[in-house]
């Protein structure tokens, strides 16, 4: 009967402690909004509403305290003035975020993974930038020479640390932001060319929004950069991945399926006006020449990071992986390493390291846009000025030279060519200015 009473107390005990515990805070600020992270020792049912003069944003959670130690001091950035919290007098909790502006709230729940317990994610965005604008390119956009852009996508960042190294614990989220940067650094020193990352801090950014951003800015092509793990230590080597066949049919549905409601283009062509034969056929055509500029594009990377190191695979992979799937803007992901082999962990620390992935990268995009540069861009322009003479029949290269007077010795040393034997029928040469 003792035992029985026992059991008794305790269930009653039980049952009047708090569903869960809000154990922490943490605040990540990306440059169009601001993300707040609540580690809680369980799921946390809550409610939100507004409130305004002042602006404030109140979370009311359900039977859940704090717990000890609990501290938002910190809680302060463009969006948010600060965190207050109170118990209410039903057992629960609530917060109160004090806004500097009105915000549009988007909150859920992620449950626990290898670096975290349950949270509770509430991503603030201010009201002014709930709606994103149109874009479309225009014929005098297309006729006016412009830089190509290449969007740089750091993979990860804020609560989402990516994997990590097995020796000094590097967070995947940092290396790839490094790279990211440096690549940036490169790209834009190169005339004619520019980059934009896709974040440039530590803060997370929806796998669509990556997306989202290199078509905003009518990216060229979108570069994401990763690190790779394997639970086998020993696995190492550098790889390049595009998007697969079953990735792009899963998104392609998707986009007709969405059409009615979606400003979004391909290719500067809007689908929500388009029958669904016609928006099917576009963006199929659409979709078949990203695919095929991607693996150009993948493979001159490829070729060059194995100058760099150790390459994983044979050849460019195909995957589904989500911020591949932009229908118009040419994409790969490239894995820098394995950041779970304790070697190439310490390179992708290795500031010189990094630097020779980013060149290596570099090269390998701009072979790919001097093999097909973007119609409009300066290169394309630069290209169209150069003269060029395609080889026919009964050519040689001094009667090439004496038609566009040129030396003979120049125009060999423009082309690469020393002999005559090794020119051919349908060859393309450059003729050199002098």
């Amino acid at each position: 009967m003792k035992k029985l009473l026992t059991l008794i107390a305790l269930l009653l005990f039980v049952s009047q402690l708090p569903a869960a515990q809000v154990a922490g805070v943490r605040l990540w600020t990306a440059p169009d909004h601001t993300r707040l992270v609540f580690d809680t020792t369980g799921p946390a049912e809550h409610k939100v509403f507004s409130l305004s003069g002042p602006d404030r944003l109140v979370i009311d959670f359900a039977d859940v305290t704090v717990a000890d130690g609990f501290s938002a001091a910190a809680i302060e950035d463009v969006h948010l003035g600060g965190l207050r919290h109170a118990p209410r007098p039903d057992g629960g909790l609530r917060v109160v975020l004090d806004l500097r502006q009105a915000v549009r709230p988007k909150t859920f729940l992620l449950k626990p993974n290898a670096s975290y317990g349950h949270r509770l994610v509430v991503d603030l965005y201010p009201v002014e930038a709930t709606r994103v604008p149109r874009v479309a390119k225009s014929t005098t956009d297309i006729e006016r020479a412009r830089d190509i852009v290449v969007a740089v996508d750091a993979g990860h960042g804020g609560d989402d640390p990516g994997a990590s190294g097995s020796r000094f614990r590097t967070e995947e989220k940092d290396v790839t932001l490094q790279i990211a940067r440096r690549l940036k650094r490169l790209i834009d020193a190169e005339p004619g060319m520019r980059a934009v990352l896709t974040r440039d801090g530590d803060y997370y950014i929806g796998l669509r929004k990556r997306m989202a951003i290199a078509r905003e800015q009518r990216a060229d092509l979108f570069v994401s950069i990763h690190a790779d793990a394997f639970n086998d230590k020993r696995v190492r080597g550098s790889s390049v991945y595009v998007l697969s066949q079953r990735g792009a049919s899963s998104e392609a549905a998707r986009w007709l399926a969405e059409k009615e409601n979606s400003s979004d283009l391909v290719g500067g062509v809007s689908l929500d006006d388009k029958d669904d034969v016609l928006a099917s056929v576009l963006l199929d055509l659409s979709q078949s020449a990203t695919q095929h500029a991607s693996l150009s594009a993948a493979s001159r990377v490829y070729g060059e990071l194995g100058r760099v190191g150790r390459v994983h695979g044979r050849r460019v992979q195909q995957a589904g992986f989500m911020v591949l799937k932009s229908p118009d803007v040419p994409s790969m992901l490239v894995e820098t390493g394995f950041i779970s082999n304790p070697e190439e962990e310490r390179n992708l620390r290795d500031p010189q390291h990094q630097e020779r992935m980013a060149k290596a990268i570099l090269s390998g995009v701009q072979k790919f846009f001097t093999e097909a540069p973007p119609p409009g861009t300066r290169l394309a322009e630069r290209q169209r000025a150069i003269l060029k003479h395609v080889i026919s029949k009964g050519d040689t290269l001094s009667e090439i030279a004496d038609r566009y007077q040129v030396s003979l010795g120049s125009l060999r040393r423009q082309n690469d060519i020393r002999s005559d034997n090794l020119i051919r029928i349908g060859q393309v040469l450059v003729i050199p200015d002098t």
